[in-house]
């Protein structure tokens, strides 16, 4: 039973990310969610339910439009294997519970701003804005083992942050990353989500630093953070309690 549980919600990962993918790409573009239906955007071929199965489609047709052989972006079948496989992180990480309910709408959240920003260097206001007030009620109504007003700081420092850096480096953040941190602030509360920003600047720096290895990005040229943050917030949420208290308890 457990392992059906498992796939059941692998496979609603899968779906679900083809639907946060067509998000992710839209909203900045300021189109329809919902029409026009999928389309190769070269071609302008209408995709049929065979070119639309999650991941199987990409990897069948070589990752080429099967109409035209324009190449498709590996952003599409790595969002949604990423939402799958996330989605079952939560199961097996909070099993069937109300958190598990918090974290999936987390998840969810986090890969639309991550294909978003890699896609446009954008974080979309009208995502923040859909998915902070749901934030609110779940955590009024579930407030877990924080007090209230943790998330309220959480909110508050974890957006401020970015602000203050954002003045200090005229520019080197963008107001996404701290509207970012304003609505999972919401929901991690103060002391996780400085774990998550202190996750992100190092998963950040190890990215960049590999990119200009890798000569795939020059010195001063941007990198969109977004992704960054969305991973430290994810360790932050499943794991920050146990970081915190094995940090403290090497202070002594």
């Amino acid at each position: 039973m457990t392992l059906l549980i498992a796939i059941y919600i692998f496979i609603l990962g899968l779906v679900l990310g083809s639907f946060f993918n067509v998000v992710a790409l839209r909203v900045p573009a300021k189109q329809s969610v919902i029409n026009p239906p999928s389309a190769c955007p070269k071609c302008g071929t209408k995709l049929k339910a065979k070119d639309l199965i999650p991941v199987i489609s990409y990897i069948f047709t070589r990752g080429q439009c099967r109409y035209c052989g324009t190449k498709v972006s590996i952003l599409y079948p790595l969002g949604e294997l990423a939402t799958g496989l996330l989605f079952l992180w939560v199961y097996i990480h909070f099993g069937i519970t109300v958190e598990s309910l918090i974290a999936l709408t987390l998840v969810s959240l986090l890969v639309i701003i991550t294909v978003s920003d890699l896609s446009y260097m954008l974080i979309p206001n009208k995502i923040l804005i859909v998915f902070f007030p749901i934030f609110i009620v779940l955590r009024f109504i579930f407030p877990g083992d924080q007090a209230w007003w943790s998330y309220v700081l959480g909110a508050v420092i974890g957006g401020g942050i970015i602000v203050l850096i954002a003045v200090l480096s005229r520019g080197g953040m963008g107001m996404g990353d701290a509207k970012l941190l304003i609505v999972c602030g919401a929901v991690l509360g103060l002391s996780h989500i400085m774990v998550a920003f202190v996750l992100a600047c190092m998963i950040g720096s190890l990215i960049g630093g590999l990119l200009l290895l890798l000569k795939i990005t020059k010195r001063k040229q941007p990198i969109p953070f977004g992704p960054s943050l969305a991973l430290g917030i994810l360790i932050s949420y499943g794991y920050g309690s146990d970081m915190i208290k094995a940090y403290l308890k090497l202070l002594g």
